[in-house]
């Protein structure tokens, strides 16, 4: 496996924590934003809320700062309904703060918190069956299930609506078929995004992150035998 290349300043958990493993001094923080999003999927615009968590910090006393989006959810059928969203996003999260406590990271955990729209699709999960993300079928897969997982990757434009101004995005998505236990599930991650007007500055960047998560992602499928084809952003 290739040599792992972090990034400078960190733009990933990964950069944090290879930092803070290979000596250097790390703070950590986190700070939670759910946004509606306009997206333009292909010829389907529709509104969805997105889970941000920003982390900031400093590395050996420089700042730095990056956020990571971890679940879009909408209130239709064009991607994963809002109260999925708040627990999937909240499941990778503590994935995340998983990692950052055993390289010895010390932080306040917090989680996302949606109150008014959990109040508001209470009884979702109950009426639409249990909620589960990609790691939930790779675990299926190593109970010795057959699984099939069939990937498209997309850039998507987004308008980013904040309380004085609006941010044009690109959202590297990956939607997922995935076929087990006698059924076909869908299943969506971000994987990256970047600011519209910073196009040549940062697609590179962020096509590199996107594609590095793939591959660890295509790792965890070949350890757990799920039949996949791996492709890659370009």
């Amino acid at each position: 496996m290739e040599k792992t290349i972090f990034n400078n300043p960190p733009s990933r958990i990964t950069d944090i924590v290879g930092l803070k493993q290979s000596g250097a001094a790390v703070t950590c923080r986190t700070s939670f934003e759910i946004l509606p999003v306009d997206f333009q999927h292909r010829d389907n615009p529709f509104q969805a809320y997105i889970f941000l968590c920003r982390y900031n910090g400093a590395i050996d006393g420089k700042e730095y700062d990056f956020r990571k989006c971890y679940a879009r959810g909408c209130p239709h059928n064009l991607c994963p309904h809002v109260s999925q969203a708040v627990m999937i996003a909240n499941r990778y999260l503590q994935r995340d703060y998983h990692k950052l406590e055993q390289a010895g990271i010390e932080m306040e955990k917090s989680l996302f918190t949606l109150e008014e729209m959990t109040v508001k699709f209470n009884g979702y999960q109950e009426e639409h069956g249990p909620i589960l993300a990609i790691h939930d079928y790779i675990n299926i897969a190593k109970e010795g299930n057959e699984v099939a997982v069939d990937a498209k990757l997309e850039f998507v434009p987004a308008v980013e609506h904040f309380a004085n101004y609006e941010n044009q995005m690109i959202f590297l998505m990956i939607d997922f078929s995935i076929t087990c236990l006698a059924k076909t599930h869908n299943y969506e991650r971000c994987l990256a995004c970047y600011p519209m007007e910073k196009e040549k500055e940062e697609k590179l960047e962020k096509i590199n992150i996107a594609n590095e998560r793939l591959t660890l992602l295509y790792e965890e499928f070949d350890q757990a035998a799920i039949k996949h084809e791996k492709v890659f952003f370009d």
